[in-house]
C-alpha cells in the first residue's frame, strides 16, 4: 500500500524511506525521547526494525506511522501514526488501532505533536474501519496525557506492559 501523504499548516506527513534511518536513529537514541517510551535509547538495529514494522503495518493493515517534516524547511520533526502490536495487556485491546507519537526534542513545545496527531486522527476517522482508537501513555508523561485529552482520549485503565509502568 502506498502511504498517503498528509499536509497540515506546518507539516508534511509521509511514509518512511530507507534513507530516513539516520535521522530516526538520532531521535530514538535521545534519552528525552525514550524516557517514557521503553526507557532506553534505541540503536540502529532496533530503529531499523521499527521502520520495517511501520511499513508492515501499512502493508498488512492499511495504516501505520508517518514521518513528519517541517513544511518550510523539510527538517525531520518526528513520527506519528497507528499500529496494532497485539500487546499483552489487561485490559486487552488486541485488534484496536493504537496511536502513538514522538518528536525530536528541538521541535517540542510548538504544538506540532497536536497538529500531527489531529491530522492522523482525522485521516483515521475516514480510513480505518474501527469504532475506536487507543493510546498507551506512561502515567508520568504529563505532556502526552494533556495532548491525548485535548484530542478526546479518556483514561480507561492502568496496566503494566513488559514489566514497566
Amino acid at each position: 500500500m502506498d502511504v498517503p501523504v498528509l499536509e497540515t499548516e506546518r507539516l508534511i506527513m509521509r511514509g518512511h524511506r530507507p534513507e530516513d534511518l539516520a535521522e530516526s536513529c538520532a531521535m530514538w537514541a535521545d534519552p528525552g525521547v525514550v524516557r517514557y517510551i521503553g526507557g532506553r535509547p534505541l540503536g540502529e538495529e532496533d530503529v531499523w526494525l521499527r521502520l520495517l514494522r511501520y511499513a508492515g503495518n501499512w502493508a498488512l493493515l492499511g495504516y501505520g506511522f508517518w514521518r513528519c517534516e517541517d513544511k518550510a524547511t523539510g527538517a525531520f520533526v518526528g513520527e506519528v501514526g497507528f499500529h496494532e502490536l497485539k500487546r499483552d495487556t489487561q485490559p486487552s485491546f488486541v485488534g484496536v488501532p493504537e496511536i502513538g507519537w514522538g518528536l525530536v526534542p528541538a521541535w517540542h513545545g510548538r504544538g506540532l505533536a497536536s497538529e500531527a496527531v489531529a491530522a492522523a486522527l482525522a485521516w483515521g476517522d475516514r480510513s480505518i474501519a474501527s469504532d475506536r482508537v487507543v493510546c498507551i501513555i506512561h502515567p508520568d508523561n504529563a505532556v502526552s496525557i494533556r495532548l491525548a485529552q485535548a484530542q478526546g482520549f479518556v483514561r480507561i485503565a492502568d496496566t503494566v506492559y513488559k514489566g514497566g509502568r
